[in-house]
């Protein structure tokens, strides 16, 4: 029975499991959005919501507690700065888990934990409204048999 069990585990021991959640809290603030598996994702969601809300008080407390759990310096700054106040008529639910499938190696499923209201910052987005200029066909990309032959016709 799980009777009162909260957390998650992770088949870690406790010191290594918070080093886990702390490298994770500063990559989310850092990037405002991670791919990693969907029980590390469940795990932390709950910490980076909390270290928002902290960020909100914009207090001294409230900037050391914060500290305490993302330890880098210019991280917790830019959370203060402009995370916290991107979500400052919000009153939780900062954080959305985005499935991804499955991990390649071990089967592991895989998602985005990524911050609500981010910038979208997508660079294939921007890019998709130019035109891509193509080379003729034929010239661009000849791979394989066809560029032996090639070079072995212009070597005899």
């Amino acid at each position: 029975m799980r009777h009162r069990n909260d957390g998650y585990k992770l088949g870690r021991l406790t010191q290594h499991r918070w080093a886990l959640f702390r490298n994770l809290l500063v990559a989310l603030f850092r990037h405002e959005r991670i791919m990693t598996t969907e029980a590390k994702a469940k795990a932390v969601r709950g910490l980076a919501d909390h270290m928002v809300t902290l960020a909100k008080r914009e207090s001294l407390h409230a900037r050391r507690q914060v500290l305490s759990m993302v330890p880098d310096t210019e991280v917790v700054g830019r959370l203060f700065d402009t995370i916290a106040a991107r979500f400052a008529d919000r009153h939780g639910g900062y954080t959305r888990i985005i499935k991804a499938g499955q991990r390649p190696g071990d089967g592991a499923p895989v998602v985005f934990l990524e911050l609500v209201d981010r910038p979208d910052t997508t660079p294939g987005k921007a890019k998709k409204d130019e035109k891509k200029e193509r080379a003729p066909r034929g010239e661009a990309g000849a791979t394989g048999r066809r560029r032996r032959k090639e070079k072995a016709a212009a070597s005899a």
